[in-house]
């Protein structure tokens, strides 16, 4: 039985395996124009990282613009796995401004309560640090997993926080 989280990063492989040759860092933006998802940079609250949208037929990925390009990054990975993971949720489930259907990227999304965030983070951490590169490259003969530098040089090279990777990492593990 295929659990969700398996269930959102079997997601994220299939939209790199669509994508065609990906390598670090993952092309996040390149992926979500490709898919016909515009994606639009606009400074909101501090607490708020992100939004995902259907309007008129055509999705959105809202990105705070006064984030931390890294955090950014995550960001437009996990709206755009709500518009793999949640089409129907996000055409309907919240109205905010003129009618807009969203899922806010808020501190909800990041406690890690509720199972649509949890999908869309696990579908992010997947699509940005993906299994198949990932995974040769903490394999290797001298990398320690609890040396804060090597880890930090690897959250640069996929462009994503420390904290992202070391998540990441726990996944694997």
């Amino acid at each position: 039985m295929t659990t969700f989280k398996q269930h959102a990063r079997e997601e994220a492989r299939r939209i790199l395996a669509e994508y065609g040759d990906v390598s670090i860092p993952v092309p996040v933006e390149k992926i979500i124009k490709k898919r016909g998802i515009r994606v639009q940079f606009s400074p909101l609250d501090q607490e708020l990282s992100g939004m995902a949208l259907i309007k008129d037929g055509v999705g959105i990925v809202g990105v705070n613009a006064l984030h931390h390009p890294n955090r950014q990054r995550f960001t437009m990975a996990h709206e755009l796995g709500h518009h793999i993971l949640h089409q129907q949720e996000i055409n309907g489930t919240a109205h905010v401004d003129k009618g807009f259907a969203i899922l806010l990227r808020d501190t909800e999304a990041s406690q890690g309560t509720n199972r649509m965030e949890i999908e869309a983070n696990t579908f992010a951490s997947e699509l940005l640090m993906p299994t198949m590169l990932l995974a040769p490259l903490i394999d290797t003969t001298g990398f320690d997993l609890d040396d804060v530098e090597q880890l930090q040089m690897l959250a640069k090279r996929f462009k994503v926080s420390l904290s992202a990777l070391q998540f990441r990492l726990l996944a694997l593990s």
